[in-house]
């Protein structure tokens, strides 16, 4: 189980997600609006999976990345949005994002995106500490990096009420 924050604008959007994830086996700790009010309340829940609609502006949805990125560098983010402009995926891509939810969605079709994103991150954490492993083999004892970025983080600040 993961903890969980949801931003977007549309609380309809956040409720029906929250809905998804809560039967998926994941815990949502939050949600916001992409306010910077709403980025730094989810920045300071500090998630391990972050679903985000970034908006269309390809500017502002950068920075908002940069800012999530430097501020959690091991969460898994996930975009979510009606449109996919390629100039944003392709910024997204560079910045780490690890999956893109297109609304509508379905909650199978999101719980599968999520579970295979972790999964393939397992993996390549997986054959990295391998690697590792045959060429020191005192390095066994390092955790690896799959655990290390989903490991939760002690947090006072409970969900959102918007």
């Amino acid at each position: 189980m993961l903890r969980v924050v949801i931003i977007d604008d549309n609380a309809v959007t956040r409720n029906l997600l929250t809905t998804m994830l809560v039967a998926g086996g994941h815990e949502v700790v939050g949600d916001s609006n992409t306010s910077d009010a709403g980025l730094a309340r989810a920045i300071k829940l500090r998630p391990q999976l972050l679903c985000i609609d970034i908006g269309t502006d390809p500017v502002r949805s950068m920075e908002i990345l940069d800012l999530l990125r430097a501020s959690l560098p091991k969460v898994l983010i996930f975009i979510v949005s009606a449109n996919m402009d390629p100039e944003i995926v392709q910024g997204a891509l560079q910045r780490g994002v690890h999956g893109f939810i297109v609304k509508p969605f379905k909650s199978t079709t999101v719980t599968a995106i999520i579970r295979n994103a972790i999964l393939k991150l397992a993996r390549a954490q997986t054959r990295t500490v391998a690697n590792q492993t045959a060429e020191d083999p005192i390095s066994v004892d390092q955790p690896l990096l799959a655990d290390a970025a989903l490991r939760p983080e002690d947090s006072a600040v409970g969900p959102s009420d918007t």
